[in-house]
């Protein structure tokens, strides 16, 4: 049985309580769907030099790639304040935009920016990133936006 979006998010939600974030206090969880059917988890994870610090959507994609996957369909994404009773929509930053563009086809891969397993916003990468830049720009492949 494929995963279904509820369980996606769900599984964000379970990925936020591991987010390390002693310096904003905001709190983000990520389920990342490799078409394969397997889910990468990530959650943000801060240091005091702020630079070398990582959102949760890039820990998920990293873990993935790291693990030789590279074909990705749809992501999860929830966040807010740590402790806060209800969450809020929460978009991944255009770091986090850039790295899906370089692993997933912005007119099919699915963004589910979610409050709940029932309360979310769905959204393709293209409109995320109108315009974005990626493989295709270096020759890599075929131009998406044609």
């Amino acid at each position: 049985m494929p995963l279904d979006e509820k369980e996606l998010i769900r599984q964000a939600l379970k990925a936020r309580t591991y987010a390390y974030t002693p310096y904003s206090n905001f709190q983000v969880g990520a389920a990342l769907l490799a078409a394969d059917g397997r889910v990468f988890t990530g959650c943000n994870i801060e240091s005091a030099s702020y630079t070398p610090s990582n959102c949760a959507e890039r820990t998920a994609f990293f873990k993935a790639v790291s693990e030789g996957v590279r074909d990705f369909k749809a992501i999860a994404i929830v966040g807010g304040p740590e402790g806060a009773e209800k969450l809020d929509i929460c978009a991944p930053c255009g770091v986090c935009r850039q790295v899906m563009m370089e692993f997933c086809d912005p007119e099919t891969f699915r963004i589910l920016l979610a409050v709940s397993p029932e309360e979310y916003q769905e959204y393709t990468l293209k409109q995320l990133l109108p315009m974005g830049f990626g493989p295709e720009n270096l020759g890599k492949g075929k131009m998406k936006y044609d």
